[in-house]
């Protein structure tokens, strides 16, 4: 599956998120991890109230400091910095990418500038966008592993849980909704699982009538027997849809659980991963940059700004 996890990092504590992934995955994949830095031209002085690397040598001696605080003695890692400046550091990470096979690209959520921050973060998302490679995404909170859970009060209410602790696949969650492009997330889950010797655990989110969209809305105010029948409908269709996949995933020796959740797709999904401790989200994802996938409705920008936890990202093969 993934033979390189390539880590983009700027310096800052927030950005090495990113570390605590890669240093539990590398192993169980037996994958070659590469640390990168961009020099960027006209670059901020800070970054995250942070000093931002703006000179190869420092970068240089930030990521090799950075590779021996994060990863055990003989593990390895290559230390890249980029030294020629650039304007953009989106499309020099995935050029990088595409140099490398099997690559995986586990980065933290959070950007550095404006809107795209209420997504995955601006240079995150242009990632996901525009690429046909894989992302992980790394809430910042992993960057400190002293940081106290979220109340049981708070997670009963539903509000996203700001864990701070070691990063682990012990339960993937992988949301489905009966379309076979999204199903594109399965293979990747599974030999995941194999890897980490985790549980699946898949979800469909089936509407309720005060959570249904534009058109449909209005059609549930006026007929609203008429949608309940068709929502109960659906929801006796995605259990069986369920039932599928569990038996296709249980024959290639994984241990699956499902549930049909009701309601808004974004909460529904967060309160399923915190119901049943997931680990990581993995889900397949259109490649639709920045506001261009939070206008159109995609369901990825939504969940990564409300589960609060890390989530893997399959671009979608038309």
């Amino acid at each position: 599956m993934f033979q390189n996890l390539l880590v983009p990092l700027d310096g800052s504590r927030m950005a090495e998120s990113a570390l605590a992934a890669a240093a539990y995955l590398a192993p169980r994949l037996r994958a070659r991890v590469t640390l990168m830095h961009c020099i960027e031209r006209a670059a901020p002085a800070t970054v995250h109230g942070e000093h931002h690397l703006r000179e190869p040598e420092e970068a240089r001696a930030y990521l090799e400091d950075a590779a021996a605080r994060a990863f055990p003695p003989g593990a390895e890692i290559a230390c890249h910095t980029h030294a020629p400046e650039i304007a953009d550091v989106a499309p020099s990470i995935l050029e990088h990418a595409k140099e490398m096979p099997a690559t995986l690209i586990v980065m933290c959520t959070h950007g550095r500038s404006g809107l795209g921050n209420l997504l995955f973060g601006s240079i995150a998302q242009r990632i996901v966008g525009s690429g046909a490679t894989p992302v992980l995404l790394v809430p910042p909170f992993f960057a400190d592993l002293s940081a106290v859970a979220s109340s049981e009060a708070e997670a009963a209410a539903g509000k996203p849980d700001e864990r701070g602790h070691e990063f682990t696949c012990r339960r993937l969650l992988v949301p489905l909704d009966g379309d076979p492009a999204h199903e594109q997330a399965l293979p990747v889950a599974g030999e995941l699982a194999a890897a980490c010797r985790s549980e699946i655990h898949l979800v469909f989110v089936v509407a309720t009538r005060g959570s249904l969209p534009g058109n449909d809305a209005a059609v549930g105010l006026l007929l609203p027997r008429a949608t309940r029948a068709v929502l109960e409908i659906a929801r006796q269709e995605a259990e069986a849809y369920l039932a599928g996949h569990i038996q296709c995933q249980q024959a290639g020796g994984h241990t699956v659980t499902s549930e049909v959740c009701r309601g808004d797709v974004r909460k529904a999904i967060g309160r399923a991963a915190q119901r049943s401790g997931a680990d990581l989200i993995v889900m397949a994802t259109h490649r639709k940059e920045a506001m261009d996938a939070f206008w159109s409705g995609s369901v990825a920008p939504r969940v990564a700004s409300y589960a609060n936890r890390p989530l893997l990202l399959v671009p979608i093969t038309e």
